[in-house]
């Protein structure tokens, strides 16, 4: 029995060195550690290898379980600090480029409208520029026949020979006031000059002359519908009329009517305004 508890107590002793080895050892550690500086990534101290080795040196064939923990432990928890960090990070990045991308987006869509603006605007300036062009056109259009509102340029003529004591118009007299009206038909800017000449002297010559142009203005108006307002008659009698050198004056035997179509500038307005009317009525929206 006593042999027994002899050979028992060095094994034992023998057995407790490797525990106390790594206790002094753990404790020498933490004793010898310093104050580290807490400038990381996860804002606590970095690890510090052990300052001693222990008994056994770095490899310890007798170490346990609970001791390898307590060494692993800080490890695996800045391990999975720095792995929740990591995370964060590329969500943070994710949740930036997301919202760069967006930001571009809104910026190029924003800067699309801007150009369509631009656009709309400079063809309403074009537009506005034609329409103060054309309005420009026709009031020097509108102030030139004004001007030349009362200046009339002969533009048809036709004389009608009467018999002596006749005032009743023939076949060839009507022919040629139908072709005369015919040219007049729903135009504006004109009138008609009616002169009646007749031979013989006084007051007599003056009454044939008259009525033989009034036979002219009554048939043309009648016929015609050709307004009075632009009708001008005179009777000049026995008024004599210029010679074909135009340096003597003859009388005439008989009697005769001048009808001269006089006319102004206001048709060439009419002319004018119906097609600038009708562009404006094409360029306004619908």
């Amino acid at each position: 029995m006593n042999t027994r508890i002899l050979i028992a107590l060095p094994l034992a002793a023998a057995l407790s060195l490797p525990a106390l080895a790594q206790t002094t050892s753990s404790t020498s550690q933490t004793a010898a550690t310093p104050m580290a500086s807490t400038d990381t990534a996860t804002g606590k101290a970095p690890l510090a290898p052990p300052s001693r080795e222990g008994f056994w040196g770095r490899v310890n064939p007798f170490a346990r379980k609970k001791y390898v923990q307590r060494q692993t432990e800080p490890i695996r928890d800045r391990v999975n600090e720095l792995d929740d960090l990591t995370a964060a990070n590329g969500k943070n990045i994710k949740d930036t480029d997301a919202r760069a991308q967006a930001g571009i987006k809104l910026a190029s869509d924003k800067a699309d409208a801007a150009d369509q603006h631009a656009i709309d605007a400079g063809n309403k300036a074009t537009v506005a520029q034609q329409t103060a062009q054309q309005a420009t056109t026709r009031i020097q259009t509108v102030e030139t026949v004004v001007n030349n509102i009362d200046q009339y340029k002969a533009s048809n003529q036709t004389e009608i020979r009467f018999r002596p004591g006749q005032t009743v118009l023939s076949k060839p007299a009507k022919d040629a006031l139908d072709e005369m009206a015919t040219t007049v038909k729903g135009q504006r800017g004109y009138i008609i000059e009616v002169q009646g000449f007749s031979s013989g002297r006084g007051q007599t010559a003056i009454e044939n002359s008259q009525k033989m142009a009034e036979s002219v203005v009554r048939y043309m108006v009648l016929n015609h519908e050709i307004p009075v307002y632009r009708i001008y008659l005179v009777g000049m009698g026995n008024a004599p009329t210029p010679a074909d050198d135009t340096t003597k004056t003859k009388h005439i035997s008989g009697g005769r009517v001048e009808i001269s179509l006089l006319k102004n500038d206001l048709e060439q307005l009419s002319s004018n305004t119906t097609p600038a009317m009708n562009m404006d009525s094409q360029q306004q929206p619908k």
